[in-house]
C-alpha cells in the first residue's frame, strides 16, 4: 500500500500545526529528503549505529521541518531548525527552536518507525509512541508520573493503555517546559499510535491520516 498523501496545504496564517505519520510515509514524500538537513544534524545521525532509528529520527526532523514552513509559509528547504542546551547553553543539541521565530515553540517525536511533529505559538510539546508499548517499570514510572494518577490507571480495566496514555502526556508537557500548558490527546488508529500535544491552545492538527481530526483535550 503506497504512504498516505499529505493534507492540503492550509497556507500562512495557522495558528499551529501538528504532523504524525510513519517513518515511510515521511521519507517518501516529494517534498522532504535528508539533503534538507543541516551539517550538524548530519553529523550527529553519523553516531546512530541502527538504521531503522537513524531513519526515524531523519524523518522527526523533516517533519518538523514540513510543520514550520506550513506556519511560516516559506518552504520546507528554507527553514532551519536549531537546538539549544538550556543547561550547558551549548547548541546542537537540547530543546529545538526556530531561529528568526522567537514567537513560535516547536517539538518533535519518533517511535519505532513513527514521526511526529509540531510548531506553534508558545510553549509546544509533543509525543508518539505505538499502542502496544507498555511504559515501565513500575518503580520508573512512580517517579516519572504523579504517583495517584499511576495508581488509577493501574487499578482500571485496562491498566497498560490508561499507563501509556498518562505516558506520552508527560512526555509532551515535559517537552513545552510547562505543567499547565493545555493537553490535546488521540488515538491514529490506521497507524496504532498515541499522541499527545501541549501547548498551542490544544490546537486541532492536520494529520497525516485518513482518520478525523484529535479531540481537543482537557
Amino acid at each position: 500500500m503506497p504512504p498516505a498523501p499529505l493534507p492540503p496545504d492550509p497556507g500562512q496564517g495557522t495558528a499551529a500545526v501538528a504532523l504524525v505519520a510513519t517513518t515511510a510515509e515521511v521519507l517518501a514524500h516529494p517534498e522532504l529528503d535528508e539533503r534538507l538537513l543541516a551539517p550538524w544534524e548530519r553529523r550527529r545521525l553519523a553516531g546512530i549505529r541502527v538504521p531503522a532509528r537513524r531513519d526515524d529520527v531523519v524523518a522527526a526532523r523533516l517533519l518538523l521541518r514540513l510543520c514550520a514552513s506550513r506556519v511560516t509559509g516559506l518552504p520546507p528547504d528554507g527553514v532551519e531548525p536549531a537546538q539549544r542546551c538550556p543547561g550547558c547553553g551549548r547548541d546542537g543539541h537540547g530543546r529545538p527552536y526556530l531561529p528568526g521565530h522567537p514567537e513560535l515553540g516547536v517539538s518533535y517525536s519518533h517511535a519505532d518507525g513513527l514521526a511526529a511533529a509540531a510548531v506553534g505559538p508558545g510553549p509546544v510539546g509533543i509525543d508518539v509512541e505505538p499502542l502496544t508499548r507498555r511504559p515501565g517499570p513500575l518503580a520508573v514510572l512512580r517517579r516519572m508520573l504523579p504517583e495517584d494518577e499511576v495508581d488509577a490507571a493501574r487499578a482500571g480495566p485496562d491498566p497498560g493503555p490508561a499507563l501509556l496514555r498518562l505516558w506520552v502526556r508527560r512526555e509532551a508537557l515535559f517537552k513545552a517546559g510547562r505543567d499547565d500548558a493545555r493537553l490535546t490527546e488521540w488515538t491514529d488508529h490506521r497507524r496504532a499510535v498515541v499522541v499527545a500535544l501541549a501547548g498551542a491552545d490544544g490546537a486541532l492538527a492536520p494529520l497525516l491520516s485518513s482518520g478525523p481530526a484529535p479531540p481537543s483535550g482537557r
